[in-house]
């Protein structure tokens, strides 16, 4: 009987925490180039959420459900990132949060400084480089680039301080992935289905999906460097970290935290 209750019941969000606290530690030890192309890999397929929503919402009727249906497109980028265990930025605003939170010492937080700034830039180059073809190139469907562009300018045009508030719940939900699935594996499609599709349709601002937006119109000549950074970026970035670290991975930590010690 108390094998099978053990079967049937949830893991111990203890057991959880230490599940990923330990990826985090296992990706502060990867090879700077290893995190590199992950990066850099993970900044080109999130481009199919930008994409996926704009085939979408060009083919999509005219009508009110429309824009439910559209979001669902922002989660394949999500599905190629996060199921393929590339490097995605605010994966790590949890992940390797865990490990400092628990041993917070000046050489563990320049590690996770160093990962995050390497998987960022990584991220950020993979955005360019695809959006690059999209603009250069004929492999984006005349018929799309219309709403490849509304949706781009919609995200990256919104005022600084909206950006950041809407990034807030986003970094909480892709944390809230991370949390989930070492649990769910069997669910993960789901899981990562639903969570992205919420930000998407809650209009929430995510810093690696946001930058092929930015790097599109940078590309198109239509928005500067010094409005893509402060206006759009920062915001964004600051959003996401603030969401998924300082509310997400301390609300875990303090769960846990007396059982651990």
């Amino acid at each position: 009987m108390a094998r099978e209750v053990e079967d049937l019941s949830q893991p111990k969000s203890r057991i959880v925490y230490e599940a990923i606290k330990q990826a985090g530690q296992e990706e502060l030890t990867r090879p700077t180039q290893s995190l590199l192309w992950s990066g850099i890999a993970a900044g080109i397929l999130i481009s199919f959420s930008v994409l996926g929503e704009a085939i979408l919402r060009t083919y999509l009727p005219d009508a009110p459900y429309a824009y439910l249906i559209e979001n669902i497109g922002y989660s394949l980028g999500f599905m190629l990132v996060i199921l393929g265990r590339m490097q995605l930025f605010t994966e790590n605003t949890i992940t390797t949060v865990l490990p400092l939170i628990e041993d917070f010492k000046k050489k563990n937080l320049f590690c996770v400084a160093k990962l995050w700034s390497i998987v960022l830039a990584a991220n950020v180059i993979g955005a360019f480089l695809i959006t690059a073809l999209y603009v250069f190139t004929p492999a984006l469907p005349e018929d799309v680039a219309p709403a490849m562009l509304s949706l781009s300018e919609h995200a990256v045009f919104m005022p600084p301080l909206d950006s950041f508030y809407k990034a807030i719940p986003a970094g909480i939900l892709i944390a809230a992935i991370v949390w989930m699935i070492p649990q769910s594996e069997s669910s993960a499609f789901m899981i990562i289905l639903v969570f992205t599709w919420l930000i998407a349709a809650g209009d929430f601002t995510h810093i690696v999906a946001g930058s092929v937006e930015m790097a599109y119109l940078m590309w198109l000549g239509k928005l500067g460097l010094m409005d893509a950074t402060f206006g759009f970026f920062l915001p964004v970035f600051l959003g996401n970290v603030v969401g998924g670290t300082l509310i997400f991975s301390f609300l875990v930590w303090g769960q846990v935290k007396n059982e651990i010690e």
